[in-house]
C-alpha cells in the first residue's frame, strides 16, 4: 500500500511548494498525496499531480489533516509553514504539529527539511 504525504503551505509560501513539488514530481508520484484546499488544487493545475483535496486551512483543513494523522491514513507531512506572518487560524496550525508530534509521523516544516523527508520516506 502506497504512503500518503500531505502537502501544506500558507499563502506567501504557495509558489515555493509549487516549484518544490515541481522538482520532486516523479518522487512525489510515488505517493498518495493529500492537501489542504489552495495548495493541493495549485499542485494539481501547475505540476500536474493528483491531489485529494480538503478543505482550505483556515475553513478546516488542517484539522482534516490532523484527522488523517490520528486514524493512521496520513504517513508524513509537508508543511511549508510562516512562522513570521499572523494566521488567524493559528490554533489549527498548532494542534496539527501537535497531533504530528503525537503520532510520531515526519513533519517538515521548511524546504531542507522537507527534501530530507521526501528522500527518506519509503515508498511502501
Amino acid at each position: 500500500m502506497k504512503k500518503t504525504i500531505a502537502l501544506i503551505s500558507h499563502d506567501n509560501l504557495k509558489s515555493r511548494m509549487v516549484l518544490w513539488a515541481t522538482h520532486y514530481k516523479e518522487i512525489l508520484a510515488q505517493f498518495n498525496l493529500v492537501g489542504t484546499g489552495t495548495t493541493g488544487k495549485r499542485i494539481e493545475d501547475e505540476v500536474g499531480l493528483t491531489v485529494s483535496k480538503f478543505k482550505s486551512g483556515p475553513l478546516g483543513g488542517d484539522q482534516q489533516i490532523g484527522a488523517g494523522i490520528a486514524e493512521g491514513k496520513i504517513h508524513a507531512v509537508i508543511f511549508f509553514w510562516d512562522p513570521m506572518s499572523p494566521h488567524p487560524h493559528d490554533v489549527d496550525v498548532k494542534a496539527l504539529l501537535r497531533i504530528a508530534v503525537v503520532y510520531n509521523i515526519p513533519m517538515a516544516c521548511n524546504e531542507e527539511t522537507a527534501n530530507l523527508v521526501l528522500k527518506g520516506l519509503p515508498r511502501l
